[in-house]
């Protein structure tokens, strides 16, 4: 019986019938939680290493700092070690996701996510538990190995159980329980700092129930058709197909994903195949639009809101309720780009918020060189306010663009056999990339001040100038077709997919004109 649902008209030279059915809904649902525990993450950190109970407990080296020196008031929290409580979640989730490429490919996306899980929450009971900065950063660890696999396996998941038409929108969920993630753990930080002196065991701690959610999710869920299929399960993954699609008619979509699955068991070694001259305008692109993600200063701002609303003169109280304000933004601005990226496309999102990024952090960087000092806390309440609504404008520009298209892209352009490996490379590249910011942001901020706005806004034109010339349009363009719909038409990538010695592009063009 076909599954209850709306149809979706197939996109154009597209002959796959699709519904948007209800398990479609809810396994997206359920497996975009894992962005809920990623945005936590991101969130936590940077609440609790404002805590006063936290630092001198962990830290109380800062704590004097921060209370008892007169200190520069952009280098309180300029220490390696307490940048390093946020940094290492990233370094761990960088190896992890190598491991988790093996996996997503030979496990499946499912399992993956599963793993992800457990990973999750055996790190929030080391960190809620932690009695020195060792067992802290052990439970740091853990949660970054949860990170590589679920950012490995939830957006290649949802990229393939999504209808072409929404398939933006389903994939952004991810990003989207991102946001969300971050403002729950601004609004957790609210309300615990409150609560002397164990608030920030509770706000760790609570990362327990995003773990959850991701851990009974992986096992409620379906696994996709494209890795059953993949996996040698073809009636299984037929099945599946029929399921989600909430139609008897898949046969088109299931030759697809059938064709592409014989070109990818012939490639025994993916990370070797993504070298080869036909892949890399997707490997291209999927590095750069993570090192780009990163540059735009974003993670600076979420990871440490808090510390750095305090470094401009805000009070605890005010740092903290001010990085809940941009929470909410980046929640709201989020759910825009659910609803504009299948209508308006991934280019329109990313030159538009390109413009409104540059402009914001010019203005904080004028205002913050003009108003804030080394060593007197002079910005008024109006400039404060001022200060908070353009990082607010930053926030939710980036909300609707880079950050959910930073992962969107990769995960819809890699073809079958290179999608897990080039997934693989994009988590490791966005991981290394938020490590570097995470690890070297509080040292920046105290040595380049308020430049460190204008050093950001610099990084967002140039990755504006590769977005207009060389990022091709992906909307409605169904997954397994990106090849001669998109790569062979673009002026510049359409070069690279010529190669007719590539052995795998020979064995791709067989397949591709084999009967199935």
């Amino acid at each position: 019986m076909p599954a209850a649902g709306f149809s979706v008209s197939a996109s154009a030279g597209s002959e796959f019938d699709a519904k948007i059915t209800p398990i479609v809904v809810i396994s997206c649902f359920m497996a975009a939680t894992g962005g809920l525990m990623f945005g936590y993450d991101v969130g936590i950190s940077g609440g609790v290493t404002s805590m006063d109970d936290f630092l001198i407990k962990f830290f109380p080296v800062v704590y004097r700092r921060k209370h008892e020196t007169k200190e520069s008031n952009y280098c309180k929290y300029d220490n390696q070690r307490l940048q390093l409580f946020t940094s290492s979640l990233y370094l761990a989730g960088l190896t992890a996701t190598f491991f988790a490429s093996y996996t997503t490919r030979n496990l499946g996306r499912r399992l993956t996510m599963l793993i992800a899980g457990i990973f999750f929450i055996v790190g929030v009971i080391f960190n809620g538990a932690a009695q020195d900065l060792p067992m802290l950063i052990v439970g740091r660890i853990l949660l970054g190995c949860g990170v590589g696999f679920a950012n490995q396996a939830v957006p290649l998941f949802l990229s393939e159980i999504a209808p072409t038409r929404i398939r933006g929108g389903l994939n952004i969920l991810f990003q989207l329980n991102v946001t969300i993630g971050i403002l729950f753990a601004n609004l957790v930080n609210y309300g615990t700092d409150k609560i002397h002196p164990w608030g920030w065991r509770l706000s760790l701690s609570l990362a327990g129930i995003p773990a959850l959610l991701l851990t009974v999710g992986a096992l409620l869920v379906v696994d996709t058709p494209n890795s059953l299929i993949e996996r040698g399960r073809l009636e299984e993954g037929k099945a599946v197909l029929k399921k989600i699609r909430g139609t008897e008619n898949v046969e088109p979509e299931y030759n697809e994903i059938l064709k592409a699955s014989r070109v990818a068991q012939q490639v025994k070694h993916p990370f070797r195949n993504l070298l080869q001259r036909r892949n890399r305008p997707q490997l291209i692109i999927a590095i750069l639009l993570q090192i780009f993600q990163q540059f735009t200063g974003i993670n600076a701002i979420m990871f440490y809101a808090p510390v750095l609303f305090n470094t401009l003169g805000f009070k605890s109280d005010a740092a903290l309720y001010s990085a809940v304000i941009t929470g909410a933004v980046n929640v709201l601005s989020t759910v825009v780009s659910i609803y504009s990226v299948d209508r308006l496309g991934r280019r329109v999102l990313l030159l538009e918020a390109g413009v409104q990024m540059f402009m914001s952090q010019v203005v904080i960087a004028v205002v913050l060189g003009l108003k804030v000092s080394d060593h007197s806390d002079n910005l008024s309440h109006g400039y404060g306010i001022f200060v908070v609504v353009m990082v607010c404008t930053f926030v939710s520009s980036f909300a609707w663009s880079w950050g959910p298209l930073g992962w969107l892209i990769p995960s819809e352009t890699f073809p079958l056999e290179t999608r897990s490996a080039g997934q693989s490379v994009t988590v490791c590249v966005n991981l290394l990339f938020t490590f570097v910011i995470a690890q070297a942001f509080l040292s920046m901020l105290c040595h380049l001040k308020y430049g460190i706005f204008a050093f950001f806004s610099a990084w967002v034109v140039v990755m504006s100038v590769f977005v207009l010339f060389f990022l091709p349009e992906t909307k409605n363009v169904p997954i397994e077709e990106m090849a001669e719909k998109v790569w062979k038409r673009h002026w510049f990538w359409k070069r690279f997919m010529d190669d007719d010695d590539d052995k795998t592009n020979g064995a791709y063009e067989a397949v591709k004109k084999a009967q199935p």
